[in-house]
């Protein structure tokens, strides 16, 4: 009976802690500076740990910095100028040397493919995945304060954010569920937001987040689209933390459907099944329909449809441009000396995800709010998800690449292949457009 009542005990402080010092003041947007003394200490924590790395091994960590600007120094230029001298004869065998060499490239440094794998980084965070010494021994006081880092993100953190996450996901199928019931109203839709702000506040401080928004003068306005770059599902709860969206994504199953069916009473996401979602103009039309009423809630949308490792933007989905409205960009920038927040559903479930990320030491991002945009005369679609891809990327400091994020799981279309196959033709025939300067 006595432990019993010793682990009733400690189990109600515990809660009573977790709701008075985190739950309520992230529920009303509060922060009483808990968290930002400590990233202060992290900070410090991390710049010791690499200064005892540097002064251990300095040989390795130039190694590493050189590394980091890229393998190989890349020829950039097209087939075109790269072949310049072809023009107007004959195949010869020596042309193969020109697409081994760029094939050599792609193979030692691809740029698609390192785009889905955790980003690296120059010095080591304490975390697993990024030892610059590959983990072997390196002194006494750093094996100590990375043992100890152990102990406080599994032992004290995890479950703090366990608690934490329970509560908001909790409070958010509860309180999304009760709204829902309540007729079409202006009270319902304030409380819908209030629930939903509520508890994205909740679920973010699970993961010790801090974000630092920028230019809120630009947020997102009731009847457009925001569109951003997508490195991870918690992107979500990024936006959400500063305001309400209306979700757009495929239904899923088990726990994130269930909290998919509750939100949907009380606010209108725009959910579609896995056959609906190949049906481009049913999305088309059903996302005209949101952005026609001025009263409901922007609509977010990720066009890249997979998530990059927070070092680039790929492709935008031309789909979300050909809709109409105003486009309202955000450029999401996370930041890897504290974790990793990238998911890499090829490799992670979203629980083995959610675990990595919740024995991190934080998430702390940055957001921009850019400038509204509008779909110009004699723009296409395709163009102006470029023009809104490139101020995402400028404004992020990411790297702007035109591939398809499909190609994480798919491989390239034989289109592409086929165009650098006709474009050698052009040239070998004498049909290419190439200016020669024999004048």
């Amino acid at each position: 009976m006595e432990a019993a009542e010793l682990a009733v005990q400690v189990l109600g402080t515990w809660l009573a802690l977790v709701l008075s010092l985190i739950l309520l003041p992230s529920a009303f947007g509060v922060s009483l500076g808990i968290s930002e003394a400590y990233l202060k200490i992290l900070v410090k924590t991390l710049e010791w740990a690499t200064l005892r790395i540097e002064k251990e091994s300095p040989k390795e960590s130039v190694l590493k910095i050189s590394a980091s600007g890229g393998i190989i120094q890349r020829d950039e230029s097209p087939m075109e100028k790269g072949m310049a001298g072809h023009r107007g004869r004959d195949f010869e065998l020596s042309d193969m040397f020109y697409f081994s060499k760029k094939g050599f490239e792609a193979i030692v440094e691809d740029e698609v493919t390192q785009r889905f794998s955790s980003e690296e980084l120059v010095s080591w965070n304490l975390l697993t995945r990024t030892n610059v010494n590959n983990f072997q021994y390196i002194s006494l006081r750093l094996t100590m304060v990375w043992v100890l880092g152990v102990i406080v993100r599994y032992c004290l953190l995890l479950p703090l954010r366990v608690t934490l996450a329970f509560f908001g996901i909790s409070l958010l199928v509860i309180g999304t569920t009760l709204v829902g019931q309540l007729p079409n109203s202006s009270i319902k839709d304030w409380l819908s937001e209030l629930v939903h702000l509520t508890c994205c506040r909740i679920c973010v401080r699970s993961l010790s987040g801090t974000i630092h928004y920028h230019n809120k003068q630009y947020r997102p306005q009731k009847g457009g689209i925001c569109v951003a770059n997508h490195t991870s599902p918690i992107d979500v709860l990024i936006l959400a933390t500063d305001g309400c969206y209306a979700m757009v994504g495929q239904v899923h199953g088990g726990l994130m459907g269930i909290i998919q069916r509750a939100m949907v009473k009380a606010c209108p996401h725009v959910w579609f099944e896995r056959s609906e979602m190949k049906d481009r103009h049913l999305v088309t039309k059903r996302l005209k329909e949101h952005i026609a009423e001025k009263k409901k809630l922007p609509i977010l949308i990720f066009p890249e449809g997979t998530c990059i490792n927070n070092t680039s933007v790929m492709m935008f989905k031309k789909g979300s441009f050909e809709i109409g409205g105003t486009i309202y960009p955000v450029a999401i920038k996370y930041n890897p000396q504290f974790g990793d927040a990238f998911w890499n559903s090829s490799k992670y479930s979203m629980v083995n995800y959610l675990l990595r990320i919740m024995t991190s030491w934080a998430i702390v991002c940055d957001v921009w709010y850019l400038p509204p945009m509008t779909r110009e005369v004699n723009e296409d679609a395709v163009q102006f998800a470029n023009r809104v891809k490139s101020a995402i990327a400028v404004q992020g400091g990411l790297t702007e690449l035109p591939w398809d994020g499909g190609l994480k799981r798919a491989k390239v279309k034989d289109t592409f292949r086929e165009e650098q196959q006709k474009n050698y033709s052009k040239m070998i025939v004498g049909n290419g457009s190439i200016n020669t300067d024999s004048d």
